[in-house]
């Protein structure tokens, strides 16, 4: 939803509202601080197309006041034009002022001086001591500044402060203690002059909120325990009204550890992991499955907003008096990689768009054109449904439905949730179920057609859900996409995905008149994305590759794909299959016609119009690898990127390594490298370590990269019997790997479509 300085946002029991409205908003959190802010504006582009609404970001303090009364807001630290780009690009954003973060930063984003200081002095940071507070003030004051000017009130983006972060939960005071520290904060924070119509608190695991509208998390699993064994399944595969997440919040039961009344507040989430960030000790890998499958879950438990933490993974920055991640040196109990917050998240720390960005996407789509409906409808627990993530053999299912007026006729519209995944664990297969959604009295409202449920298998699936202007579509055993609209704004298509064609029914009830339906496969779903014409006509675009939404003009949007090819010594081409047909065949595409009707594309009777891009694109760079030095401690090897041509928009790195972590020693400055300065590092998972050149080859003001990149990485050994955990350990040579088995390069290319 569009918001204005007129805009009157607000909430009920139920989500938030806009001018009296239910909206549901997709949120994505990213930390200016950790990313190079010559490429803010592109990042932001990839995340709204993506589907996010709203930017969530800590100011980390450390990062803006790493030696006491030296305040820098400057370069990648830069809020101010931070926000700018955020306006620019047209997402709203909650800033999250702490002054505690957390966010894996050193002292979880306290400067050293704060900690020395409070020890000098007796007073307890986190508290309500004057000495304390005289420093949030000064720090709460810099930051107001640089928003200043950026609220909605403005006609800005800001739309949301959140105050502290976990407090009661970790650190700080729990009970009326806990309350009053919260509320202090937060008049503070309207004293200065942050005025936003939302303030916001975290609010799991026991954590107080000071009255605050509370904002839940939950991760589909837990970097952060000490234990360094496979752990017990995830409470966030299970339907249920519990807003805690049994691994950051509390497993005992409906509401313990919850210090807010439930009734009163909606189910926001602000802390979905959009990934995970390792731990030395404990590197488990989130795939775009994993995420997908619990952002599904929380909606159809009742979320009516999907914040994930992290949406955009990034580089700590470097520090002027130590290094800026959280370690146990500092008194927590993780140590973190240097630099890499990399999070695995749906944009990854190079930006590089993930398979988790195109499954999450699918579920942005749909709120996008249906969250206003989904907003009106409760969760209704389904009979049967099992409580326990450790049931891995009965049904998940869940209903999200309220009553409506469709056709002359009160019914129950809705939505039935099926889940049979469960992260790491199988789950029983169902064969031949009928499906059925009840209402809350336990009577059946409808009954889908027979299918099979296998292990992995998580959909959704719409009731009595009104389509078009004079019609329902009673049931159907496809999930909703979106909605297209022509020029005019009417209704031109319905969108939907199936996991087969041969289940792919509906039953649609009154007439549609020219209204299509289309609908794709679960593949061609996670690579379709929504563009709009400079004529307002929708039309719905697959490809191979991600597109990303871009400024084109003061009034119009443009896009263009983002083509990454590998260095297999071959050239590659690159099309896209549009519905409904351009107006004009882009620029450096030619309209193959013969191509229009493919079986692959499971749409009724509609034809996709085919555009192939005309040049083709190869990856020439070569990488060459020396081994440079070797002994029981480390190994280290020169690297040489050759070959990089200037139409190249970034060269991708991909390294296979088998060891504890790898770093890559270079200098940023191209005429100075083998400095002896770390520019990236590692925590091996078994993944490719993915490390892009741009920022390190590319200058402020010159588009073009660099032909040539050099630097050394070091990697230390990994040792059977070390306390860690790894989903796959690498195979070992004399107790040990410490190996550099080869680097690959993938180049990234950009095509305007329109």
């Amino acid at each position: 939803m569009k918001l204005s300085k007129e805009s009157v946002l607000s909430f009920t029991p139920m989500s938030l509202t806009a001018d009296g409205k239910g909206f549901y908003p997709v949120m994505g959190e990213m930390h200016f601080s950790r990313y190079r802010s010559r490429y803010w504006e592109e990042e932001l582009y990839k995340m709204k197309s993506g589907g996010v609404d709203i930017v969530s970001l800590y100011t980390i303090w450390i990062h803006h006041e790493e030696i006491r009364g030296e305040f820098d807001f400057s370069g990648d630290r830069n809020l101010r034009g931070f926000l700018e780009k955020v306006q620019k690009v047209g997402l709203s954003c909650i800033l999250r002022i702490g002054p505690w973060a957390h966010g894996e930063a050193r002292n979880g984003g306290f400067p050293d001086w704060l900690l020395e200081d409070a020890k000098q002095k007796n007073y307890e940071v986190r508290s309500n001591a004057p000495e304390y507070l005289e420093h949030v003030r000064n720090f709460y004051e810099h930051i107001f500044q640089q928003a200043k000017g950026f609220f909605l009130k403005d006609g800005g983006p800001v739309i949301g402060i959140q105050i502290e972060n976990e407090y009661g939960h970790c650190g700080g005071f729990s009970g009326e203690e806990g309350e009053e520290h919260m509320r202090t904060l937060e008049k503070m924070a309207k004293e200065i002059g942050f005025d936003a119509p939302l303030y916001t608190a975290t609010g799991w695991g026991g954590a107080v909120t000071g009255g605050m509208l509370p904002v839940m998390g939950g991760y589909c699993e837990a970097p952060w325990d000490q234990r360094t064994t496979e752990i017990e399944p995830s409470g966030n595969y299970i339907f249920t009204k519990e807003r805690n997440d049994h691994n950051i919040g509390s497993d005992h039961g409906l509401g313990v550890g919850i210090t807010f009344d439930m009734d009163k507040f909606p189910y926001l989430t602000a802390e979905l992991g959009g990934g995970l960030q390792v731990t030395h000790h404990r590197r488990p890998i989130a795939t775009g499955s994993d995420t997908e499958a619990m952002s599904m879950v929380k909606m159809g438990s009742g979320a009516n907003l999907l914040g994930y933490y992290m949406y955009h993974g990034g580089t700590n920055p470097k520090g002027k008096l130590t290094t800026l991640q959280e370690s146990k040196e500092t008194g927590y109990p993780n140590d973190l990689p240097v630099l890499s917050y990399d999070f695995n998240a749906p944009i990854k720390e190079y930006g590089q768009m993930s398979d988790t960005y195109r499954k999450i996407r699918k579920l942005s789509m749909f709120v996008k054109d249906f969250g206003g409906d989904l907003c009106e409808m409760s969760y209704i627990e389904q009979p049967g449904n099992p409580l326990k993530p450790d049931n891995l053999s009965d049904l998940r299912c869940a209903v999200r439905a309220c009553k409506k007026e469709i056709c002359d006729s009160e019914m129950y519209s809705g939505f039935l949730f099926v889940n049979n995944y469960q992260r790491r664990y199988e789950m029983a297969d169902h064969d031949g179920v009928c499906l059925k959604a009840f209402d809350e009295s336990g009577n059946a409202i409808t009954e889908f057609e027979e299918r099979d449920v296998k292990n992995g298998d998580y959909f959704f699936y719409p009731f009595n859900m009104p389509i078009g202007y004079d019609a329902v579509l009673k049931k159907a055993n496809m999930t909703p996409l979106c909605i297209l609209h022509d020029e005019k704004g009417r209704i031109n298509a319905y969108v939907f995905y199936a996991d087969e064609r041969d289940s792919a029914e509906m039953e649609i009830e009154g007439d549609i008149g020219d209204i299509k339906i289309l609908v794709l496969n679960r593949y061609e779903a996670e690579h379709a994305v929504k563009i709009c014409d400079e004529f307002g006509t929708e039309h719905l675009v697959i490809s191979e590759y991600d597109i990303v939404e871009r400024k084109r003009g003061k009034n119009n949007r443009g896009y263009q794909i983002y083509a990454e090819i590998p260095s297999d010594g071959q050239d590659h081409s690159v099309s896209i299959r549009v519905w409904p047909d351009l107006e004009e065949t882009p620029i450096g595409f030619i309209h193959t016609d013969a191509e229009n009707i493919s079986e692959t594309y499971m749409v009724d009777s509609l034809d996709f119009a085919t555009y192939r891009y005309v040049d083709e694109f190869r990856n020439d760079a070569t990488v060459t690898i020396k081994e440079v030095e070797a002994n029981e401690e480390t190994r280290c090897y020169h690297i040489e990127v050759e070959h990089i041509e200037p139409d190249m928009d970034e060269v991708y790195l991909m390294a296979d390594y088998a060891a504890d972590k790898a770093q890559l020693y270079a200098s940023c400055d191209i005429e100075t490298f083998n400095k002896g300065e770390l520019i990236a590092d590692s925590f091996y998972t078994g993944q490719l370590w993915e490390i892009g050149l741009k920022r390190f080859i590319g200058a402020e003001n010159v588009k073009e990269l660099q032909e040539r990149f050099e630097g050394d990485v070091r990697l230390y050994p990994l040792r059977e019997g070390d306390e860690i955990y790894l989903q796959k350990w690498p195979k070992m040579e004399d107790g040990k790997a410490c190996r550099l088995n080869g680097i690959s390069s993938v180049a990234q290319y950009k095509i305007i479509i329109i």
